[in-house]
């Protein structure tokens, strides 16, 4: 099969969206990786006065995940898919958590405007058509020194995790997601970790971009590996530096 992409992915989501919940929940330990990952970005005083954009927040897992960590900030949430984002949107937030349907690449004619303190954006790179725009834009959207986190499946590139991540899909997750008419999706969702950046190359990606201070930290359990947080700093330019 081909990547699911765009208009394509987001209606695949639509329809996976009344039972993507379930499937996460049988995924040990993937809202601990989520909290996780959002302390590493390593925000002050509980997110106090700042604001924190959640790129691709699907049903709100990554949205709770920085409710948790980062109580006192404002809390943009934004996903294309319409049926993730009214499932998210039925949950209970506290004050100071907003949703907006867009993409990742049309956030401004959404009327989604930075400067932002931080960006977190959990598995959304590899399911994007042009990554290197899409981190263009984060970097727009960024305040100066501002920071950004992704949570992603980037295997570490040795044999040993492909094996694993298709034993995982194949023995567990694709024939849950096929009993619920969702196996076009997860099919998806194994050959997008598999084509995609290694976490050395996405890491590459993020410099490249105009990140600094880049750090790439594995997540613990059968996911080491296989998940990746990425942490790294919008680079100021000499003019900010100046400033």
């Amino acid at each position: 099969m081909t990547l699911l992409r765009d208009a394509d992915l987001a209606a695949a989501f639509d329809h996976a969206a009344r039972s993507y919940d379930a499937l996460v929940a049988a995924n040990l330990g993937y809202h601990a990786h989520l909290r996780r990952s959002v302390r590493r970005l390593g925000l002050p005083d509980r997110g106090r006065g700042l604001r924190v954009l959640d790129l691709g927040c699907g049903t709100g897992a990554s949205t709770a995940a920085l409710a948790a960590v980062l109580p006192r900030a404002r809390i943009t949430a934004v996903d294309a898919s319409a049926g993730m984002l009214e499932r998210a949107a039925a949950k209970t937030w506290p004050d100071g958590v907003t949703f907006t349907r867009a993409p990742a690449e049309g956030l401004a004619e959404a009327g989604v405007q930075g400067p932002f303190d931080a960006v977190f954006a959990a598995y959304l790179f590899r399911n994007v058509s042009d990554p290197d725009a899409v981190l263009a834009t984060v970097r727009a959207l960024l305040a100066p020194g501002g920071r950004v986190g992704v949570h992603e499946y980037a295997l570490g590139g040795r044999r040993a995790d492909r094996a694993v991540w298709t034993l995982v899909c194949r023995g567990i997750v694709q024939p849950a997601a096929i009993m619920l008419g969702d196996g076009e999706l997860y099919r998806h969702l194994w050959r997008s970790v598999v084509e995609f950046d290694t976490a050395g190359r996405f890491a590459q990606r993020l410099r490249a971009a105009g990140f600094d201070r880049v750090r790439c930290l594995p997540l613990p359990g059968w996911q080491t590996g296989i998940a990746h947080t990425f942490v790294a700093r919008r680079a100021r330019t000499e003019h900010e530096e100046a400033r």
